[in-house]
């Protein structure tokens, strides 16, 4: 109780300031906030919508560069402004280079990558973007896919979103389901004939009592019931 009545709540609440700089806080951050919006005004609309790595360091810089000004007395907006200059300088002139070589554009702001063609996990695109399966399970049910035999194509964007394209109602197959739990209790032995999916890649393929032995695609050996749902749209 002693040491919380020591504090001195002045100096907790004002920092090095007095009461007389809040103000200047208010113009200042009215300045700042008028610079921001001008300054994604230059960006256009899609440096704002979907933000590519190469963007999201461009608003990161200006979101620092905006911040500070708002309350340390010590830097000047003048400051600030030179570097939203700078910033959208570099900006304009790396766009500039980006629309010009499609090697540096995939340097920068790297490559799309297939995870799904034809209802199997592309490994060889997961091992690069470094995805768990629970986090992708969690975009293909937002996107109202039940089962992988539903996807024809999934396409991970540069921007980070998810593109993907579904086989028709006929022509979908059975496939690895993507709801909660699907992967938890692999068959050990085939009890019945049916369609199975490799846990690991999703390859599915009809099987009969007995062994479930190795994927084909993948070399693994856990297998689960294939899941067999259309996709409602």
């Amino acid at each position: 109780m002693n040491t919380i009545l020591a504090i001195d709540w002045t100096d907790l609440m004002l920092g090095a300031e007095d009461w007389s700089f809040l103000p200047e806080v208010a113009i200042r951050t009215v300045i700042m906030f008028l610079i921001i919006i001008i300054g994604l005004r230059f960006l256009g609309k899609r440096g704002v919508k979907q933000l590519s790595v190469f963007e999201l360091v461009v608003i990161i810089g200006l979101g620092s560069a905006a911040g500070d000004p708002m309350f340390y007395k010590e830097v000047g907006i003048v400051f600030s402004l030179l570097v939203f200059i700078i910033i959208i300088a570099l900006y304009a002139g790396l766009t500039f280079l980006l629309g010009k070589s499609k090697k540096f554009e995939d340097m920068v702001e790297g490559e799309p990558a297939c995870l799904i063609q034809d209802g199997v996990f592309v490994l060889d695109s997961f091992k690069k973007e470094n995805l768990g399966s629970d986090e992708f399970f969690a975009e293909l049910r937002l996107r109202g896919v039940s089962q992988l035999g539903q996807v024809e194509t999934a396409i991970a964007e540069t921007s980070g979103g998810l593109s993907t394209f579904f086989y028709t109602e006929e022509n979908t197959k059975p496939g690895l389901s993507v709801m909660l739990g699907s992967l938890s209790n692999p068959v050990k032995t085939i009890d019945r004939p049916d369609y199975y999916s490799c846990i690991f890649c999703a390859y599915t393929e009809e099987k009969t009592a007995g062994s479930p032995g190795d994927c084909p695609n993948c070399r693994r050996d856990k297998w689960v019931v294939a899941c067999h749902k259309k996709r409602i749209t």
